[in-house]
């Protein structure tokens, strides 16, 4: 049940979750990195994230007054027809349509906005038919939140539309004045572009310096663009976020259904790790005991020297199954804990360590049991794998209180290269932290030295 150090700083026996802290391949300086000539500024009028989010806005206005009219047309209809039975299918089936949109909405946020947004809430219904059906769409958030997004949408649609196409037409259509400025002499009769005129002045851009500086204007609008339509693209963003996807409830009870997971997954490993040891370890021992002192009882009479041998060594396996039985008895929780609290367990667990470790506990008061459980654990497997991997000459256990957060920091001065990603059982202690609502961070660059932080939620103890 440990990592090595380089090949993933973990336990090996955990099952792979989600890790909070990795690192990005494609981070300055990595192989296989792109590299750009121009700066993002110059660079952004010709990407395609940019006409992929000016194409967004674009398609905004129809489909924002598609949605609009619908939504008003098919509420206003089922309200004024619920004096009526047939309101409330009316208004069930508008509802729905706006669900429908919704996930075309998200579908369209996918691919121009690269905005990936789960889905909300399914509809729950208790038994089958279409008065249940009814039912459950009027009673579900995420049908009214589509409704808002409907209503709201075709305002904010049209003035991003109407901003987007302004600064768009202003800047290309000045930055391309040297091209075809031309027209106005000859098809217009005039000079160029008009800045001024009145009965008896005129100003035209129509000299090489003002067709310069028009065209330097163009470029700055023509470099703004991007970002002045990115920036109003963050609004659509929050409007499909916030009003088609799940609700923070939703999204809280489907986080605390995946904790529940990991700790029932990881409650039913302990139970098995704790048979297997049972069975493979002291009932073995036992066994093999009981064999030897019934051979011994035989032999008491005719060998009493023989006897007494096989006695001394049944004694000295008594003495390893107790050692055992000590040592799981441990694992599970360990007496030191409950008796005298955190900053003794720690002291425990560091004393049997391979290097030296030096604990500092800042608490004037004991955590719930729970939390102080975890905490320990993470202690003792972190210095297992220091004791095991990190080649370390030191280590040091802190433990102190924040507000209401529980800090335990982990360091050693080994060979660094922890890794939280992919299968390592950091992982693991990522879920079971996460089970608690805390957090494990690490830091490890090849090398060393190695900071492992966990935080965990404060509780205080109550009786015991």
């Amino acid at each position: 049940m440990a990592t090595e150090y380089g090949q993933g700083y973990g336990l090996d026996s955990t099952p792979a979750g989600h890790p909070r802290h990795t690192r990005h391949p494609g981070r300055p300086g990595r192989a296989g990195e792109r590299r750009h000539r121009l700066p993002a500024v110059l660079r952004a009028p010709v990407e395609g994230r940019a006409w992929r989010e000016l194409g967004y806005v674009l398609l905004s206005l129809p489909i924002g007054i598609l949605l609009f009219t619908y939504a008003v047309t098919m509420v206003s209809l089922g309200a004024g027809l619920l004096v009526t039975f047939l309101g409330v299918p009316v208004l069930a089936a508008g509802l729905a349509g706006c669900r429908g949109f919704g996930a075309l909405e998200r579908t369209r946020a996918r691919g121009l906005l690269d905005l990936d947004v789960a889905e909300p809430e399914p509809l729950r219904m208790k038994r089958q038919g279409f008065a249940a059906w009814m039912g459950a769409v009027l009673k579900s958030g995420a049908s009214w939140r589509a409704l808002l997004y409907a209503v709201l949408h075709l305002p904010w649609a049209t003035f991003s539309f109407v901003v987007s196409v302004t600064v768009w037409t202003i800047g290309w259509s000045l930055l391309t004045y040297p091209l075809w400025f031309w027209v106005f002499p000859m098809y217009a009769g005039q000079g160029g572009i008009q800045l001024y005129g009145d009965g008896q002045h005129r100003i035209y851009l129509d000299n090489p310096f003002e067709i310069t500086v028009t065209a330097l204007i163009g470029l700055l609008f023509t470099i703004a663009t991007p970002w002045i339509v990115r920036a109003l693209t963050m609004v659509d963003r929050l409007l499909v976020h916030g009003l088609l996807g799940p609700s923070r409830l939703v999204t809280r009870v489907v986080e605390l259904e995946s904790d529940r997971g990991a700790v029932v997954d990881t409650a039913a490993a302990d139970l098995r790790r704790i048979e297997r040891d049972l069975h493979d370890g002291a009932q073995a021992r036992l066994v093999a005991l009981a064999m030897d002192l019934g051979l011994a009882k035989e032999k008491l009479r005719e060998d009493p020297r023989a006897a007494a041998h096989m006695v001394d060594e049944a004694h000295g396996e008594v003495k390893t199954a107790l050692q055992e039985l000590r040592d799981l008895a441990r694992g599970i929780h360990p007496a030191v804990l409950t008796d005298r609290g955190l900053d003794a367990a720690l002291s425990s667990v560091a004393s049997r360590c391979t290097v030296p470790v030096r604990v500092e506990a800042d608490l004037t008061e004991r955590p719930a049991a729970a939390i102080e459980g975890i905490a320990y654990f993470t202690v003792s497997e972190l210095l297992q794998n220091i004791s095991k991997h990190a080649r370390a000459t030191w280590a040091s256990v802190e433990v102190w209180r924040t507000e209401n957060r529980l800090m335990v920091q982990v360091e050693d001065n080994g060979v660094g290269g922890a890794d939280a990603s992919g299968g390592s059982g950091l992982a693991g202690l990522t879920e079971r932290l996460e089970a608690v609502d805390g957090i494990l961070v690490v830091d490890s660059p090849a090398g060393g030295p190695t900071r492992v932080t966990a935080e965990l939620p404060w509780r205080a103890e109550r009786t015991r």
